[in-house]
């Protein structure tokens, strides 16, 4: 007997929206501007992932570094509670 598989489910097309940082033209990011770095990070001070930011590749790469630099500084907490 053939079994029969489930049909498959279509996915939408994914809506292509600009990278925020590439929109405001910021070529690099610096891990003293805590403005910028707090709009990344969620209530528990983690770094956003790229499909809820929706930072492109590069930008999401710079971005972790300086948070990380900005936590090692002690600029930023590391978690809250």
């Amino acid at each position: 007997m053939a079994s029969k598989s489930a049909p498959k489910k279509e996915r939408r097309p994914r809506k292509d929206r600009p990278c925020p940082i590439c929109s405001q033209g910021i070529e690099y990011i610096d891990y003293k501007d805590l403005g910028l770095l707090k709009q990344f990070l969620n209530e528990r001070a983690k770094i956003k992932a790229r499909r809820t930011s929706g930072a492109c590749a590069a930008c999401q790469a710079q971005l972790a570094a300086a948070v990380k630099n900005a936590r090692e500084m002690a600029l930023i907490p590391y978690t809250t509670r």
